[in-house]
């Protein structure tokens, strides 16, 4: 008799090996079930796996998020689309290297900045034209240069000069580290103001910048006399320049209005007699675009990596 019921409790557990998950599984424990397992399926699964699925699937949820801090792309797509922008000033800029900080994480405080400009003098008065004309970055700072910037740049390490070669032609190269800006802007008369970020500087894109620098300067509306002279050019330069890239035979000018201002500038004088400029946008080993000028026209643009 015994054998007998074995053989039927063996059988009954192969049994139950076919039948579907689902049916082994209750898909809600009884209410008032107690601590006796009298009756409950137990999973055989690990406890660990099963906890996995939320995870799993909040993982799917989170959608893609930004870079944490300011990539070499960002900070490129800036350059262009920010250096070189014209403006009106909504409230006056300070005169003198010092500027005026602004904290992205505080409100802006008016009265310190009434106190700063009775105590160096306005470089920029409320309603002037401005033109960004130079933008630098730290960890946790972007430095803002309006019309030339409060900041002296002559320092000797920003130009050096080395001659190579003798009698004439000779080969020279000088290495700058920005346009110093537009004809008509001196730097350091100018205003300077530094955008100071809690953490690292954040990703970010051009009309960030631009929210966040609106407390001072107004870029709606200010374009007119640029649109106005790239409406002058032959087309393909009028659609280069709107599609804010260079091509072959722009001058400087034109490649500013399309790029913007360039992170750092070679200067040469090649083996025969010509005066050169490599214009440099990005940093190696990122997204960079080389703008060769020899004379007073782009001769080549090269990309890296193509």
């Amino acid at each position: 008799m015994s054998n007998w019921i074995s053989i039927s409790l063996l059988v009954l557990v192969f049994a139950a090996a076919d039948l579907p998950k689902a049916t082994l599984v209750p898909s809600k424990v009884p209410e008032n079930s107690g601590s006796s397992l009298e009756g409950q399926s137990i999973p055989v699964l690990p406890v660990m796996l099963a906890g996995d699925a939320p995870q799993a699937t909040g993982s799917k949820q989170a959608p893609a998020s930004k870079s944490a801090t300011l990539t070499e792309e960002s900070k490129l797509a800036l350059i262009r689309y920010v250096s070189g922008e014209f403006a009106k000033a909504v409230k006056p800029i300070p005169a003198g290297k010092e500027g005026f900080v602004i904290y992205t994480d505080k409100p802006l405080n008016l009265e310190y900045l009434d106190r700063v400009v009775a105590s160096h003098g306005a470089a920029i008065n409320t309603g002037d034209p401005s033109q960004i004309t130079k933008l630098e970055f730290r960890e946790h700072t972007i430095i803002v240069d309006v019309n030339g910037g409060g900041r002296p740049k002559s320092h000797w390490w920003e130009h050096i000069q080395v001659g190579i070669g003798e009698p004439y032609p000779q080969t020279s190269t000088q290495v700058t580290s920005e346009n110093q800006g537009p004809p008509g802007i001196q730097p350091g008369m100018g205003g300077t103001l530094y955008i100071q970020f809690p953490k690292a500087i954040p990703d970010l894109t051009p009309d960030d910048l631009k929210k966040i620098l609106s407390p001072f300067l107004n870029f709606g509306g200010e374009h007119s006399a640029a649109v106005q002279w790239i409406d002058t050019l032959p087309p393909e330069m009028k659609k280069a320049i709107t599609e804010r890239h260079a091509i072959l035979g722009m001058d400087r000018e034109e490649v500013v209005a399309a790029m913007g201002k360039p992170d750092h500038k070679v200067r040469e004088r090649d083996a025969e007699g010509y005066d050169t400029e490599d214009w440099i946008y990005g940093h190696p080993p990122d997204k960079t675009i080389f703008v060769h000028f020899r004379g007073e026209k782009v001769s080549s643009i090269k990309q890296y990596p193509e």
